[in-house]
């Protein structure tokens, strides 16, 4: 047996046994995250976006555990997407995944951050929203194609999370 071949034998195995470990991870992450309630519909009709940036989806994760990847209803799915803000709340419009809205009483922060869930960027690169999905805190990172959008919608956020509880007294909730 020549060598090529003594290394394909090991190597193949090797990645195999790898693979089947990632999945058994991801499969026990799914359990132990069964408890995630699901996610609000997005409202039928929403009011025209504030602020409207392409760029990606990095992930959802426990707050305050960058990398704890919440893995249930594909929100540790990364993928690109347009994150538009408006009055009703933030809506994640995903390619190739569901779309994540966020409605505005589950608003509780926004923040900069250089990283999360295995995405690293510059310092204060990602914009981190902090939103509560029922008992859960959860933070969901996104990173604007254009570095111009993080601000506007950082600023767009501020306001509507400062908004929010006088909104919902107005509205009797």
């Amino acid at each position: 047996m020549d060598n090529q071949t003594l290394t394909v034998l090991i190597t193949v195995p090797l990645i195999v046994v790898v693979l089947a470990m990632i999945w058994l991870g991801w499969r026990n992450r799914l359990r132990r995250q069964a408890d995630v309630e699901r996610l609000p519909a997005v409202p039928e009709q929403l009011t025209p976006a504030t602020v409207v940036a392409d760029g990606q989806y990095v992930a959802t994760t426990t707050a305050g555990d960058w990398l704890d990847r919440i893995a249930v209803q594909g929100l540790g799915i990364r993928t690109n997407a347009e994150l538009s803000i408006h009055a009703e709340g933030v809506l994640f419009d995903r390619s190739g995944a569901a779309p994540v809205f966020i409605p505005r009483s589950a608003l509780a922060d926004s923040r900069e951050s250089s990283g999360m869930a295995g995405k690293f960027v510059e310092k204060d690169g990602l914009l981190v929203i902090s939103w509560k999905l029922g008992g859960r805190e959860l933070d969901t990172g996104f990173r604007s194609r254009h570095a111009a959008d993080k601000q506007l919608l950082l600023e767009a956020l501020q306001e509507l999370i400062s908004a929010a509880p006088q909104a919902d007294a107005d509205s009797g909730k």
